[in-house]
């Protein structure tokens, strides 16, 4: 039995022995000795980059959660208006909601949170909501109908229990906060003269996904649309879909940079994904005409210079391909019917 555990256990053990009859105000102080006792570790400073005139980022240099980088696996981005801050994405934990508000309060002395939007309903997008309302008191927090729904439902409890797992509880102590505020395509947010566009087109890394276009900078947030030299789950997403949405953000936000929720921002983050999910989704597409098998569309996709040449460079390509190719086989045949 790890310590942690053991101390837990005997923590509570001796509070079920002894607090029956107890005052209030003791029960009360013990309960919050008890939450600070399971709280995870704080997490290591991350500095602040600026992209744009007005927008900052907090990079994370890790894909996937750890015990070792404590969840730290997704950028906080954060767009700093006339009248205060705005967050798009807060993070994986209480922690690390934390340890960004450290570096804004750094770069941005007496300046408030003005609201947070969270791009969709994975964990490591959302459980950093937590530390910015405790510091700035109840914010707006925007998302899609479809991610606020999913939070207050499955998702939420089960992203922060999967954080807790993957990180050997350094995420401890965070707790759900729902966003508050629904969002529809094309809604703008004004923020003195600053615009804050929102870009919906349906199914794309889940059902559920917002786009953030700062328009005076002419950058857009695409959360996990897209991602830098990772493929981004699809497990709620669609092939399809996604290239849709990469040709109505070209269309429509005609950003110079899209900030990924993962990796690095640039110029040809769409382009890049756009190449790689073409190089998985269309051999599918040919296997699935041609009555080939699974097996037969991996080799496929494997071969096709859109995937071999980006697999060295991929985060997690050997572990995750496979499941991948059958997602996208999958839709390819739903495709056919």
């Amino acid at each position: 039995m790890k310590r942690r555990h053991f101390l837990r256990g005997s923590l509570a053990l001796t509070a079920l022995t002894s607090l029956e009859f107890a005052p209030w105000h003791v029960v009360s102080a013990f309960a919050r000795e008890v939450d600070e006792f399971v709280r995870g570790p704080v997490v290591k400073d991350h500095p602040l980059e600026q992209l744009s005139p007005h927008v900052w980022m907090i990079h994370s240099p890790d894909g996937f959660p750890t015990p070792e980088n404590q969840g730290m696996m997704c950028n906080l981005t954060f767009v700093d208006t006339p009248r205060g801050l705005v967050v798009l994405d807060s993070g994986a934990s209480v922690q690390i909601g934390e340890m960004a508000i450290r570096q804004l309060r750094q770069k941005f002395p007496g300046k408030p949170v003005l609201a947070i939007i969270n791009s969709h309903y994975h964990g490591d997008h959302f459980l950093g909501n937590q530390a910015f309302v405790e510091a700035f008191g109840e914010l707006p927090i925007y998302a899609h109908p479809g991610t606020i729904a999913a939070i207050r439902g499955l998702e939420g409890n089960m992203w922060r229990t999967l954080m807790e797992q993957w990180t050997n509880q350094a995420t401890a102590g965070t707790r759900v906060v729902v966003p508050n505020q629904p969002l529809a395509h094309g809604q703008e947010l004004k923020f003195g003269d600053l615009t804050l566009r929102m870009h919906h087109y349906g199914k794309v890394h889940t059902p559920a996904d917002i786009c953030v276009q700062v328009v005076e900078d002419g950058i857009t947030y695409v959360g996990d649309v897209a991602m830098d030299r990772r493929i981004a789950n699809m497990d709620d997403g669609s092939y399809l879909g996604t290239l849709k949405c990469y040709e109505e953000l070209e269309r429509n936000a005609a950003s110079r940079v899209w900030i990924p929720g993962h990796g690095r921002p640039g110029a040809g983050v769409l382009q890049w994904n756009r190449e790689l999910f073409q190089g998985i989704y269309e051999p599918c597409v040919q296997a699935v005409q041609e009555g080939q098998p699974l097996e037969a569309a991996k080799s496929l996709v494997l071969r096709d210079p859109r995937v071999a040449s980006r697999a060295r460079e991929t985060a997690g390509f050997e572990s995750n391909i496979g499941k991948y190719v059958s997602l996208a086989y999958l839709e390819a045949e739903a495709a056919a019917f």
